[in-house]
């Protein structure tokens, strides 16, 4: 059932999505024929108008939902039953967007924690694991806190702690700097930018753009289109990063002065 993980490693495909096709119960087609690759060191920033299905793009590629039409692969795996996406999961990490989807358990270590034991650590390996990683987020000494009565940006914290712990190859990051002020963002963000992992990550934030970021898709209507990264200056008061559509030239005008810019185009091209 597909290659192994270690020629999956090897050819540097860490998750694809083949003619992917999903909608929920009695609502129109949400995603139709879209098509994505997620290489080793990738960074791509995922955008797109609200509904449009990002989140649901997320959940697809680790199992917590699955396509009614194409392939989902995983590490070179054709992933179909949850036994599939379980031999895989480990090696993913999802930083839902709303914290308390994440958090159950009583305690900061416990939260951060689970992933390792779940993973074979023993009691004593994991909790050593959480404390490390609670530290290098700046939380150190939370781990006997309460979850439940963290601020949302603590929770915030937490969550990617809980995914951080398990080492995964690829982070799926939904929202990440979501509910932080702009010290933790800032602190969030210089973080993640020293990480070796690929990353997908749904954000419309500038600062996120810039530090994480190599390349964007624009999702909607159900398919992904391709958009050029790049800085330049023109109508607007400062210089920004933009999203263009590939092919885009630079010298032009917006009518705009948001910070950043998704413009679709005619000239759309197949995400490769």
């Amino acid at each position: 059932m597909g290659v192994s993980l270690t020629e999956a490693s090897r050819v540097g495909v860490l998750a694809e999505l083949v003619e992917v096709g999903f909608g929920y119960p009695g609502r129109p087609p949400l995603l139709q024929g879209l098509n994505l690759r997620v290489g080793e060191s990738e960074r791509i920033a995922l955008i797109g108008p609200n509904g449009a299905g990002k989140s649901t793009l997320l959940h697809l590629i680790v199992g917590l939902l699955r396509p009614t039409a194409g392939q989902v692969r995983v590490l070179g795996r054709d992933c179909r039953s949850e036994a599939d996406f379980r031999a895989v999961r480990g090696r993913l990490g999802l930083v839902f967007q709303h914290s308390d989807d994440q958090l159950f358990c009583p305690t900061v270590l416990d939260d951060v924690a689970f992933g390792p034991l779940n993973l074979g650590r023993t009691p004593e390996q994991a909790a050593a694991i959480a404390e490390r990683t609670l530290a290098v987020l700046g939380l150190r000494g939370y781990g006997p806190r309460v979850t439940h009565r963290l601020s949302g940006g603590e929770k915030r914290l937490v969550a990617l702690a809980t995914v951080l712990a398990m080492e995964p190859q690829l982070l799926l990051l939904d929202e990440p700097t979501s509910g932080l002020d702009a010290v933790s963002a800032a602190r969030l963000l210089d973080h993640l930018a020293g990480l070796p992992q690929a990353m997908l990550i749904v954000s419309h934030e500038q600062p996120v753009l810039e530090r994480l970021t190599s390349r964007a898709v624009l999702l909607e209507q159900g398919q992904l289109q391709p958009v050029e990264l790049h800085r330049h200056a023109h109508a607007h008061r400062h210089t920004h990063l933009h999203l263009h559509a590939s092919g885009v030239t630079t010298d032009h005008d917006h009518l705009s002065e948001l910070p950043v810019h998704a413009h679709p185009h005619a000239d759309r091209q197949d995400d490769d």
